[in-house]
């Protein structure tokens, strides 16, 4: 996992934890410090937290990637 992918899950983690305040205690740290969920600001960080979760999709894959899959792979001519 390179330096891009480990700062974009940590901006999702920080994502999903101020989703999970505002579910519990209706409170949005991101709008809080903002100044409000529609200011410029709230929305670029929303913004940017979006695009890190989008970054990361490729680690639900990670696993397939690294396999072997030879079962498609052509049969030995010496085998034949």
């Amino acid at each position: 996992m390179g330096t891009m992918q480990r700062f974009a899950l940590a901006l999702v983690i920080i994502g999903a934890l101020n989703w999970g305040l505002a579910g519990l205690f209706r409170f949005d740290v991101v709008a809080e410090l903002a100044g409000g969920s529609a200011e410029p600001i709230a929305r670029l960080i929303y913004i940017v937290i979006g695009v890190a979760g989008l970054l990361n999709l490729g680690l639900l894959f990670e696993e397939w990637r690294g396999r072997d899959t030879g079962k498609l792979r052509s049969p030995n001519p010496e085998e034949v």
